[in-house]
């Protein structure tokens, strides 16, 4: 195969979008491996499951887990999979897989349950629409990449073993062969399911790319391509149609979230185009990361991550914050999962601005208390600037109090907190 397709949750979500995918997939003649997400909140349903597994509250656990699968069972319905048997024994197999695991609580790590139950939206949604291209003439072959991504012992943002991921994909899969398979997931050398990440998917696919030496990986969006902002905060939004990866990886390490952060380095290291395509208007070509991009200083590009925390860390003794302390700091952060998008550091104090979920946020302020004194707020937000044109912050984000800010040869940075508890409204940024 000389390209590997990706299709997130959006491009899934209803048996409509699925008959589009098959649209956009035979109208290729050439051999293609299909990486596909869980049909749209799936991912989000299925942590629903976990969280009320972690609370020992199983029958709603349970019952949430039921409602997922008479969902896609829906789906296999309307797209005439029901007469399929083989098919049907697979994926009623795999739902009382679901089912049993929850109620047979078992002790084990938290992150270990999160991976094993949120796998099972990938699982799902490639078994129907691996089956259904099949009996609409399609040819491919169903892999399980928990057989082939091989990970750290890590299950949440697991550590990909190149070595080895790349001897079991390029000693399976066939140049002349179609292949359809998950997203997000993998497993560890002990066999157990790992997860990459949200929006692990595009890594998967940037992965099964790098391991079998494509000429290009295309990620199917809802979108007409990269764009310099995202359009749900801001009007008149306009394709950044040719990138480097250099560019691509300082907008993904800046939080925008068309791409993965981890997606593009892979690529990169093997010279292997990404395309960014809209499933919507497939007759656009949509935006090209390469080794050269006209457009990485030429328009501005504005990222708004919502939603992060703001820690002030300094000692207790008010001595000042060397080098040690802060290697210190980051190994707290790296041990409870912080995703650091900004620092700034003083004599006295180290402040950082990032992500952590709400289930890790008690550990990690636990842990920094033990040896140091913090201050922080939650629900800041994250305001970046690429390549500005002495422009200053946005009109709509003026009423918003800046707790830093940070300014380079080629990007502005805000940590912002409202003022008022009124929702933001979308404006356009003239650039």
């Amino acid at each position: 195969m000389n390209k590997v397709f990706k299709f997130g949750g959006a491009s899934v979500k209803n048996p409509k979008a699925i008959y589009n995918l098959k649209e956009i997939v035979s109208s290729y003649k050439e051999n293609l491996v299909i990486v596909v997400s869980a049909i749209d909140k799936t991912t989000n349903k299925l942590e629903q499951v976990w969280e009320n597994y972690l609370e020992d509250k199983i029958l709603k656990s349970t019952e949430i887990a039921k409602e997922i699968i008479k969902f896609h069972k829906t789906i296999i319905e309307d797209l005439g999979l029901n007469n399929n048997a083989s098919f049907l024994k697979l994926f009623n197999s795999l739902s009382l897989e679901l089912v049993r695991y929850i109620e047979t609580k078992r002790k084990q790590e938290n992150n270990k349950s999160y991976s094993k139950i949120v796998s099972f939206g990938e699982l799902f949604s490639t078994l129907i629409i691996s089956n259904y291209l099949n009996k609409e003439g399609v040819e491919n072959k169903w892999l399980d990449a928990r057989e082939f991504i091989k990970t750290s012992k890590s299950t949440i943002d697991s550590k990909i073993n190149w070595k080895e991921t790349e001897r079991k994909i390029k000693s399976t899969l066939k140049k002349d062969k179609t292949y359809l398979t998950q997203g997000f997931i993998g497993s560890n050398l002990n066999g157990e399911t790992t997860t990459l990440g949200r929006e692990g998917s595009d890594f998967s696919a940037a992965i099964f790319a790098w391991s079998m030496d494509v000429e290009e990986v295309i990620i199917w969006k809802d979108v007409d391509g990269l764009l310099n902002a995202d359009p749900k905060w801001f009007d008149k939004t306009r394709i950044l149609k040719k990138i480097s990866f250099k560019e691509a990886i300082e907008l993904s390490y800046l939080g925008a979230s068309v791409i993965h952060p981890n997606t593009v380095k892979p690529l990169e290291n093997k010279n292997i185009p990404l395309t960014i395509r809209s499933f919507i208007k497939k007759e656009h070509e949509g935006s090209s990361i390469s080794k050269v991009g006209k457009d990485d200083k030429s328009i501005p590009s504005i990222i708004y991550n919502p939603n992060q925390i703001l820690l002030s860390i300094s000692s207790k003794d008010y001595s000042f914050i060397f080098e040690e302390h802060i290697s210190d700091i980051f190994s707290i952060f790296s041990k409870t999962g912080l995703k650091v998008h900004l620092m700034q550091n003083s004599a006295l104090s180290f402040s950082v601005c990032g992500i952590i979920t709400p289930l890790d946020l008690p550990v990690l302020i636990t842990e920094i208390q033990k040896k140091y004194t913090l201050k922080y707020n939650e629900k800041v937000n994250l305001l970046t600037i690429r390549h500005f044109k002495n422009i200053d912050i946005p009109e709509q984000f003026q009423n918003q109090e800046i707790l830093i800010q940070q300014r380079s040869r080629s990007t502005l940075r805000y940590v912002l907190k409202e003022k008022k508890k009124k929702p933001l409204k979308r404006g356009f940024y003239k650039i």
